[in-house]
């Protein structure tokens, strides 16, 4: 029995800067995306790992960085790394509308299927949202709040994005009943996550925060031979900005994955794989 890891780069770009929804507003580190990916790229391949890239669609569009740049996204798909949807301009989907979603979703899938050549599956939330999946008691007040009329939930984004040609996402919900047993539940258990259908979609939980620090370390240390899956992800222009997602994490966590992967006690898949396992069971 091994473990399996799924590693996401939330490749936001400027769009995703001027879209910021942290303190302070836009942001300027657009350029950072882009620069900070080719030094990724280098260390993907030295430690022989492949990661999906959560592409914002318009990224692939011509033009000049920080806000294109097609040729590297080509060269992401080429070095055998899973390119995915990330919306196209990196929009907060709650308050998005059905039809601008429509929009987005299938303009930003063919832009990067134009951009790549390869067909694109995979979709990625910005900002990880939207968090509302009554279902499974997982209730965000600031949704509601926020977006009175047509707002989008997670089931509703699944349907859509089964229309739009989607098969898998990554979401990241919180069911209130989970939230309380927490402090009862082994941590090594906690942050595991297992293939789940939402509205015909085959989707993977996110339950640890960005970052490849001592504690996400810890636990992939701990979840080898686990029957599970651990889900960890970072954003290319955090790469040396000396948080959770800096270089100097990043490198021995791919060193530990290397180890454990040439032991066979992990595998590392992609999205499109996933899929793959879901439907064979």
């Amino acid at each position: 029995m091994s473990g399996t890891l799924i590693i996401f780069w939330d490749y936001d770009t400027q769009w995703g800067a001027d879209r910021s929804r942290s303190p302070g507003g836009a942001k300027t580190w657009g350029n950072l995306e882009f620069e900070n990916t080719e030094q990724l790229l280098e260390l993907h391949a030295q430690y022989r790992v492949p990661a999906c890239f959560a592409v914002v669609g318009a990224a692939a569009l011509a033009g000049t960085r920080p806000y294109h740049d097609p040729g590297q996204i080509r060269k992401i798909a080429q070095e055998g790394h899973e390119i995915a949807s990330h919306s196209m301009y990196h929009e907060w989907l709650p308050g998005l509308g059905t039809q601008n979603l429509v929009s987005s979703l299938r303009e930003s899938k063919d832009a990067l299927e134009q951009c790549t050549g390869q067909s694109v599956t995979t979709f990625v939330p910005p900002f990880n949202q939207p968090f509302d999946y009554p279902a499974r008691s997982s209730f965000s007040l600031s949704e509601r709040r926020q977006v009175k009329q047509d707002r989008i939930g997670l089931v509703h984004l699944c349907e859509m994005l089964c229309e739009a040609g989607y098969a898998f996402s990554r979401v990241s919900y919180h069911p209130a009943p989970e939230r309380i047993q927490i402090p009862f539940i082994p941590e090594e258990r906690r942050i595991l996550s297992r293939l789940e259908q939402i509205d015909g979609l085959t989707c993977i939980r996110l339950k640890i925060s960005a970052g490849f620090n001592n504690k996400n370390l810890d636990l992939l240390v701990g979840h080898a031979c686990l029957d599970d899956i651990l889900v960890v992800y970072g954003h290319p222009h955090t790469l040396y900005l000396r948080g959770g997602q800096d270089e100097r994490h990043l490198r021995p966590f791919l060193e530990v994955v290397k180890h454990l992967t040439e032991r066979g006690r992990i595998q590392v898949v992609l999205p499109r794989q996933l899929i793959s396992m879901d439907h064979s069971r």
